[in-house]
């Protein structure tokens, strides 16, 4: 039966009260259902300043098994937690060769009948003749059949200490036995060569003779360096072997570590030999697990920012302001070609101009030794404040509570020869609201745009907005395409009312964003200036002959306070200070602190976000707080790190340019091991693609 990696981690979580453990109190022996476990040593007794092996012997129940440090598809390795006295220190699991243990499909890199982990522990010298020596061991493993049991026991051994001279050593079956399956390191070179899509280990000694060799297999120490299951085609001559491997999904370390375990002609496992892995990959797959600046030429990124404005169109950024494009497409019918076109080039012509404008600015920002990203105006409090305020204003006057006047109500619909500008201006409100998301294939395009001349530089973001106005400009000039339109009437102004609520909505998502960049005062003057606009729309709205002017003043001024109102409060406003929560999931991202985990040898999981980005929101909400998500992190030990670009940060910038992006969101999972070739995730994210690269699982269940 298949025993997917998430059914092994998720097991380890949900059988606790199921599963048998046992609890030793100062004995080298401890029994569950499963295994016996005993703590041994290849010393008697022991002098200050020496070094001496211990094992965990583990006998285990028929047809079940435990891992090596490689489960495999599925499992857990053992862990061991040591607690020796002050001045001493243990070393790594020493770990014997495995057994490929299938199980349906699946295979598991593992341990049967038993098995003995070595430690060495070295000895302060502060060690006292007389002295007893404590060691204790806190055990912790996964025992599998067709079910899988969370096992600890807790194992404690007292060694007497010597004089130097007489601390006596003894020869242990267990030990022994266990080094005997060590791997030798040094013995042989290995070259390891990508080719075709396969990864080809070659190892060249004297000692190969096709005589001798019957079955060699590899044991990858990284998961996801190969794939476990796959068949491993050997060919020997004299003087060398090779194998031939999988990669797991199209994606290797720049190293390949590991063992090779042969068998002899007509031998057993007392004849094994192992052999220590490390080898170099080269070839084109492991290259292109260097993630620096995207290798695309300019046809590939005009095509790419084409495609990602188009997609722009669907993502949930751009959703409120899909209001004033639907009003704007139902009164298509009305018009003849000519106006149509007019209108189409008016919208096209507005989205460039805007993103005419963001390359400027950031071409400006270059020249000056800054950086800036994808959604740089929402760094700024008073960007965003205004923007809430006209996300605000434009929807008062399409629910027709109050207006502006003709102007705003002909911002969503075209409605003559005089509404070209209106036509521009929805276009430039379509472009400034779309920024704050990142479309797929828009990523490679800007970080290569971001490196290139002003020319190519302009040349991607004029793409890119000519692929955001592109589906309204074909809907403008193929008329055949009009008549699935509802026609006009009566009805539209319903739905124009209707369509307000997503700008309210929009309003306030930007408060909410001006709340994390410049606190609570910002917030109220925000709502005090929008009561403010909302005052002036009714006085602009209600104007009588007599108090035609007065009423105009009025209403000018209540906007203007309104704006003075936000640049008081918010010009010189600092970011809140986020108060430190014990319970957080996850670390604040600095390179730092990226490095110190890289160094523990913990995988990690980069988020780079904002609070501006929707995109971004809604994958976290989606994919990264769901309970499996969240489960298989814990279970997998992956350090969660999120960094936020809500203000600009020059090294999350960098972060982004290391990748070839220049915006949000960036995902990064880092394997484990400081070597590993770091994989980033789509800018789309779902469960299933999550748990799929820390490990966890291929097929993961989504729990609801």
């Amino acid at each position: 039966m298949k025993l997917p990696r998430l059914l092994s981690a998720s097991l380890l979580a949900s059988a606790a009260l199921c599963a048998s453990m046992s609890l030793s109190q100062a004995a080298d022996t401890a029994k569950t259902e499963h295994v016996t476990a005993r703590l041994v040593s290849d010393a008697r007794s022991v002098e200050a300043g020496s070094l001496i092996t211990v094992g965990i012997h583990q006998r285990i129940k028929p047809r079940w098994h435990t891992y090596w440090q490689n489960p495999g598809d599925a499992g857990m390795a053992t862990t061991v937690a040591w607690t020796l006295p002050n001045g001493a220190s243990a070393g790594e699991i020493l770990w014997p060769a495995p057994k490929r243990i299938m199980v349906g499909p699946v295979a598991n890199y593992g341990y049967e009948d038993e098995v003995t982990l070595l430690t060495k522990i070295k000895l302060p010298y502060s060690l006292r003749a007389g002295d007893n020596f404590p060691i204790r061991a806190v055990v912790d493993w996964l025992v599998c059949e067709e079910i899988c049991i969370p096992e600890q026991v807790t194992l404690e051994l007292a060694l007497p200490v010597m004089a130097k001279g007489f601390s006596t050593g003894i020869s242990i079956r267990e030990i022994e036995s266990a080094r005997a399956k060590l791997p030798v390191d040094n013995a042989w070179p290995f070259t390891a060569t990508v080719k075709n899509g396969r990864i080809e280990l070659i190892a060249a000694s004297s000692e190969i003779s096709p005589s001798k060799i019957a079955s060699a297999h590899f044991f990858a120490s990284d998961w996801g360096a190969v794939k476990h299951a796959a068949e491993q085609p050997l060919q020997v001559k004299d003087g060398e072997l090779s194998l031939t491997l999988d990669p797991y999904d199209k994606k290797v370390p720049h190293t390949l570590r590991g063992i090779l375990v042969l068998n002899e002609h007509g031998g057993n496992a007392a004849t094994q030999q192992v052999y220590a892995v490390e080898a170099p990959l080269t070839g084109t797959l492991g290259t292109q697990n260097n993630f620096a600046m995207p290798e695309i030429g300019l046809a590939a990124a005009l095509f790419f920012a084409l495609l990602g404005g188009i997609i722009l169109n669907l993502m949930p950024c751009v959703f409120p302001v899909l209001s004033i494009k639907v009003l704007s497409l139902l009164n298509h019918s009305r018009m003849g070609y000519r106006q149509r076109h007019f209108h189409g080039l008016a919208y096209a012509a507005g989205v460039l101009a805007c993103f005419g404008v963001f390359a400027a600015i950031v071409l400006a920002f270059k020249a000056g030794g800054a950086e800036l990203g994808w959604g740089f105006q929402f760094q700024s409090p008073l960007f965003v404040l205004f923007l809430a305020y006209l996300m605000f204003a434009v929807g008062l006057s399409q629910s027709g509570v109050v207006a502006f006047g003709n102007s705003f109500s002909r911002l969503g619909a075209f409605g003559g020869n005089d509404g070209y500008a209106m036509s521009f201006l929805a276009g430039a409100l379509a472009a400034v609201v779309a920024t704050p998301c990142t479309a797929p294939f828009m990523g490679a395009a800007l970080g290569f745009a971001v490196s290139q001349p002003a020319p190519v530089l302009l040349a991607i973001f004029f793409a890119l907005g000519l692929g955001l106005a592109l589906p309204y400009l074909v809907l403008c000039y193929w008329p055949a395409l009009l008549r699935f339109l509802p026609r006009p009437g009566p009805w539209m102004e319903r739905l124009k009312q209707l369509l307000a609520f997503p700008m309210y909505a929009t309003a306030i998502w930007l408060v909410w964003v001006l709340a994390q960049q410049a606190g609570a005062n910002a917030v109220a003057a925000a709502l005090g200036g929008m009561l403010l606009i909302a005052f002036g729309a009714w006085l602009f709205a209600s104007t009588g002959k007599s108090w035609r002017f007065a009423n105009y003043a009025l209403s000018i001024a209540a906007i203007l306070a309104a704006v003075a109102l936000g640049i008081f409060f918010v010009k010189d406003a600092a970011a809140p200070e986020q108060a430190a929560n014990p319970n957080a999931r996850y670390e604040t991202f600095t390179p730092t602190r990226l490095d110190e985990l890289r160094t523990q040898g913990r995988p990690v999981f980069v988020n780079l976000t904002a609070a501006w980005c929707i995109t971004c929101l809604v994958n976290e909400r989606v994919a990264l707080e769901r309970t499996n998500v969240i489960s298989a992190f814990e279970t997998a030990n992956v350090a969660y790190l999120k960094g936020d670009w809500t203000h600009r940060d020059p090294a999350i910038t960098q972060m982004l340019a290391k990748f070839g992006r220049n915006g949000v969101p960036l995902y990064v999972f880092y394997p484990a091991g400081v070597d590993a070739q770091p994989v980033v995730l789509p800018q789309i994210l779902t469960p299933e693609i999550v748990l799929r690269e820390i490990g966890q699982s291929k097929t993961a269940r989504i729990e609801n």
